[in-house]
């Protein structure tokens, strides 16, 4: 346990537990610290200059304290603004989370995908740039949802969702004739690592059958990639869960499987 790697995953809230869950599995052995930024959920409320104010002298104390061996960025908002201020910052790797609309346009058949994130990561012109560089004659529907992070939020915490909700942010993703599978959309890319945490429901009440892009498994074999080889069958290490806003979590049981069955210090 000793020679364990420490992996820091960094989200504004909880939906970076989808990404963790990815690279658990694939670093098995491996010492984890989830930061959630609570204090500051949800990023979308703030102005973009705000949170590259915020999270980079952040990450310079949770570095301090916690001496990661690598950083992921578990947000697509968070990753799109901050992440060139972070890598000019610190010498350590990160890793981070961006829409994934090449490989959405790359395997779509109708050539319609939707994009679905927060509002500020649509908007963005690091998004449009990546539909300019990789649309390959794709129409891409870019879908600011308001409300599907604290959504999901809300439903890890066990309070009441309804269907009627979830199914107002997610309409919009859905463009075409449903009646001709041709020329509808065929492919949603999930752009907020909230959002997986829906994806059962979302998937239920979609109007037709669509391929849901979630970015997390390969964010983990980034990750491994990065780290290198995994030395020796090494024990499962710890887990550490930390809210910016020093609440306590309590919601061991809820969070445990995300973490690979660990115990949450």
């Amino acid at each position: 346990m000793t020679n364990s790697e420490t992996i820091l995953v960094f989200d504004s809230g909880l939906g970076g537990l989808t990404v963790l869950r990815e690279v658990v599995a694939a670093r098995p052995g491996a010492h984890y610290v989830y930061v959630a930024d609570d204090a500051f959920f949800p990023y979308g409320h703030h102005a973009e200059a705000e949170i590259i104010a915020r999270v980079v002298p952040l990450m310079g104390e949770l570095i301090g304290t916690h001496d990661p061996d690598l950083v992921v960025i578990a947000c697509n908002t968070a990753s799109t603004l901050v992440l060139s201020h972070l890598r000019a910052a610190y010498s350590l790797p990160f890793v981070g989370t961006v829409p994934a609309i090449k490989p959405a346009c790359a395997q779509s058949r109708t050539r319609r995908v939707s994009v679905l994130g927060t509002k500020g990561t649509v908007k963005r012109e690091y998004t449009k740039a990546l539909i300019r560089d990789f649309a390959q004659g794709c129409e891409v529907t870019l879908v600011g949802s308001p409300e599907l992070a604290s959504l999901a939020e809300a439903e890890l915490r066990g309070a009441p969702v309804s269907d009627e909700a979830l199914a107002v942010e997610l309409a919009p993703c859905f463009v075409g004739d449903p009646a001709d599978a041709t020329s509808r959309t065929d492919t949603v890319v999930l752009a907020c690592t909230h959002y997986p945490l829906l994806l059962d429901r979302l998937r239920r009440l979609a109007p037709w059958p669509v391929d849901w892009i979630d970015p997390a498994p390969a964010i983990a074999r980034r990750v491994s990639d990065l780290l290198g080889p995994r030395i020796g069958a090494l024990a499962q290490s710890g887990a550490e869960m930390i809210f910016t806003s020093n609440r306590a979590h309590g919601l061991s049981a809820t969070l445990t499987p995300f973490f690979g069955g660990r115990a949450l210090a």
